[in-house]
């Protein structure tokens, strides 16, 4: 039946598509080759010398080599007469950053102390004391299932644990299968967890997770003895919310049975927390270009990549980031000037294309969470679709074949529709090899997660990520403009650009049909 029902449905997908695109075709009149065409590898290559050039200084966020990249790239939309998004004129939208040194300090539960770095880990502040901590399982809910049912954490701290229930038969509850859900994914599942327990009303969370603690360990003693600082955004409820991850030590000092214990209890055991750091405020900055549409101006197609790096190594070398993200930002640069010649000859987009550079992904993707969480300056219930490019230049290593090729990640993930016009349109203009490796749903690499396109997915905006793989330079001083091929990045920015013309000028907005 299963298979039936999924033929039957690709089937009517297919007809209605087809309609759809019949319809789409006599709306777009214009042979959007024409203008795809000013994207040159000659325009691509004379932009990314200047922008990873060691003038800027690798870039890093809120830093002065990251000051010349947005100024150069406000010339670039002011010579080109792409107007700012904000209504001000002003290309700059300001995002509140700082540095946050990682704290030191201690726990202390019914009079023993245990120690941050070895007992436990966290990156944030926190000194209060609790008369009993609440036991709320794996932290999860969801729609038939919820380990906060009876329970009120309002203002108090929660233990939790990683994974999620399973019945007596061996299938997981969530799925009645034996397949996990995003639950047991940690690089999801923490934010999810902290997510879910700040709206409900906690203040602080203990993490128990045997499985991931030594590596969250070794990560936090790296930053901790290179004297790393945590970017973050100000005013952010996870700022001032206690995540902390505990090792079996502190664990058994609160519910040593806790691994077959699963039903929510409260632990009457007193707790302190002693966790102190200090920060400094850092200046940043996103980049926001604009096209009004024609006749649908209140729609948004959104073209991101995100105009920071890494800064300069510890040895004094520049991380110039050719590829990351030098290659999409020159690639957004020429997406925008061949839809602002469109415009020029009256020919521009239905709907409005929105040219958004993001500062502070390599912190956490920082600058696009600010756009979509704090300030979006359109507002997201009508942005159609978000496009993300980051890293397009270069070749995988490990891949085999056809060296024409782009990979794409989320085209599917939140809407069919978005996936089929991404496929036909590459099918009638670009004749790239679309690559679905890192598209996969079990993907340890995790690149879903990992670039600014997220920020939108989660609020179920469907997206593309285009990204052409890791290589030897990857995050390196090795990244340089010399190393990137001129024409590939020509094919895959007009592919993105091919798509965003159809996404901007089809008769009706793409549906979000598989929204979480």
């Amino acid at each position: 039946m299963k298979n039936i029902f999924h033929l039957f449905l690709f089937g009517f997908l297919i007809s209605c598509n087809s309609s759809h695109k019949t319809t789409n075709k006599k709306a777009v009149t214009v042979n959007p080759t024409i203008y795809a065409s000013t994207i040159t590898e000659e325009d691509l290559k004379e932009n990314l010398y200047i922008y990873a050039s060691d003038e800027y200084e690798g870039r890093e966020t809120g830093m002065a080599g990251q000051k010349k990249a947005v100024a150069f790239l406000k010339n670039a939309y002011s010579n080109m007469e792409v107007p700012a998004a904000k209504t001000d004129g002003n290309y700059f939208q300001k995002v509140p950053l700082e540095y946050s040194k990682l704290p030191d300090g201690y726990i202390t539960i019914n009079g023993k102390q245990f120690n941050i770095g070895s007992d436990f880990l966290s990156y944030t502040s926190a000194n209060i004391n609790f008369k009993e901590v609440i036991y709320a399982g794996y932290g999860i809910e969801e729609e038939n299932y919820s380990d906060y049912k009876n329970i009120d954490i309002k203002g108090k701290i929660i233990l939790i644990k990683s994974g999620e229930p399973v019945n007596n038969d061996g299938n997981y509850t969530l799925s009645g299968t034996k397949e996990k859900s995003i639950w047991s994914n940690m690089s999801e599942s923490i934010g999810k967890r902290t997510n879910l327990a700040i709206k409900k009303g906690a203040k602080a969370v203990l993490f128990y997770d045997t499985l991931n603690f030594s590596r969250l360990q070794s990560r936090f003693n790296f930053m901790k003895n290179n004297q790393s600082n945590k970017m973050i955004l100000q005013n952010d409820a996870v700022n001032n919310f206690s995540n902390i991850f505990i090792n079996t030590s502190v664990v058994k000092a609160l519910l040593p049975n806790i691994a077959t214990e699963n039903k929510a209890k409260v632990i009457s055991t007193p707790i302190s927390l002693n966790i102190k750091n200090s920060s400094a405020d850092i200046n940043s900055e996103n980049v926001i270009a604009v096209i009004k549409g024609t006749t649908k101006p209140d729609e948004y197609i959104v073209i991101s990549s995100h105009l920071d790096h890494i800064g300069i190594n510890k040895y004094g070398e520049i991380n110039n980031g050719a590829d990351d993200d030098g290659s999409g930002t020159v690639a957004l640069l020429e997406i925008a000037e061949a839809f602002k010649k469109a415009s020029k000859e009256g020919k521009g987009p239905k709907r409005s294309i929105v040219f958004l550079h993001v500062t502070g992904e390599e912190k956490g993707l920082l600058g696009s969470k600010y756009y979509t969480d704090f300030e979006p300056i359109f507002p997201l219930s009508k942005t159609v679709a978000n496009l993300n490019i980051d890293m397009i230049g270069r070749i995988d290593p490990n891949r085999k074949g056809n060296r024409n090729y782009i990979y794409l990640i989320g085209s599917d993930k939140l809407s069919t529709e978005l996936h089929e016009i991404s496929e036909q349109v590459n099918k009638e203009y670009a004749n790239i090899e679309l690559d679905y490796t890192y598209n996969r749903k079990n993907d340890p690499n995790r690149f879903y997660y990992r670039s600014d396109h997220y920020n939108f997915a989660k609020h179920n905006i469907p997206v593309i990520f285009y990204f052409n793989g890791t290589h030897a330079d990857y995050h390196k001083p090795s990244d340089t403009p010399d190393k990137i091929n001129y024409d590939l990045l020509e094919n895959r920015t007009r592919l993105i650009f091919y798509t965003a013309w159809q996404l901007a000028n089809q008769k009706k907005r793409i549906v979000a049909d598989k929204a979480l």
